[in-house]
């Protein structure tokens, strides 16, 4: 079986062309594949190995102490899912275009799995204020599967997302809005710039669907979650909807 990881973390890194280079040389030696972003604010993997191999990179990853509180999300998969190694700069490791939305500087209060499951359930959230998901992905992404009555934006990309969200505003103002994505990422941006525009109503579904699976299941999730790889989408279980042909 293959270990999948999704990982990212939003930290200083004063030299990104170093550390990419760095987690080139390790990914290769232990055989991995996927991809790497590395940014002044931090980084972005999707990685796929043996389970030795890929915990070994964490290991040796999360002894720096800018990554001891790296976020990683596992699942299995009988091939890799990955034709090869590719490790990136970029400005961003999530492109927002929004620079004062720093997670360098603060994060947005987060929601627990367990906590969001228990809100879905009763319709509220504990003060008894109505609840709205909202989904931050596109619409590509979407149509696989999303949290059940979901505010759904028709977006392409991240950075379209403040202007599709403005009609909106008022009609949230009323709700405790958790905003979500894949594993936490665009999350940790998407809520940080709407607290700041004035949404204090607004928290981040801790490390995104994928951790929400992991950790609670399908609770009030309708469908699968797409992911970045030729497994295509994820169901609640963290099984593919489609195997990956080996690549040699």
């Amino acid at each position: 079986m293959i270990l999948n990881i999704a990982a990212y973390h939003f930290v200083r890194i004063d030299d990104p062309s170093a550390l990419a280079a760095q987690l080139r040389e390790a990914a290769e030696a232990l055989e991995l594949r996927g991809t790497v972003l590395v940014a002044g604010e931090g980084i972005n993997l999707f990685l796929a190995g043996d389970e030795a191999a890929v915990d070994g990179l964490l290991q040796r990853l999360t002894t720096d102490p800018r990554f001891a509180a790296l976020q990683v999300k596992r699942s299995w998969s009988q091939a890799c899912p990955f034709a090869r190694l590719k490790v990136k700069l970029k400005p961003e490791i999530i492109r927002f275009d929004r620079p004062q939305a720093d997670p360098l500087r603060q994060r947005a209060p987060a929601v627990a799995p367990e906590t969001l499951a228990g809100w879905l359930r009763q319709g509220h959230d504990d003060d008894g204020r109505p609840l709205v998901m909202l989904d931050t992905r596109n619409a590509q992404e979407v149509a696989y599967g999303t949290f059940e009555g979901a505010l759904t934006l028709p977006i392409a990309k991240f950075t379209d997302l403040p202007q599709a969200l403005e009609p909106h505003r008022e009609a949230l103002a009323v709700a405790t809005v958790v905003s979500f994505c894949t594993g936490g990422i665009r999350c940790e941006k998407a809520a940080l710039w709407m607290r700041q525009s004035g949404m204090d109503n607004v928290l981040q579904l801790d490390g995104g669907i994928l951790g929400y699976f992991e950790r609670v299941g399908g609770q009030g999730y309708d469908g699968r979650c797409f992911v970045f790889d030729q497994r295509v989408a994820l169901d609640p279980a963290l099984r593919p909807l489609a195997e990956p042909a080996a690549v040699s």
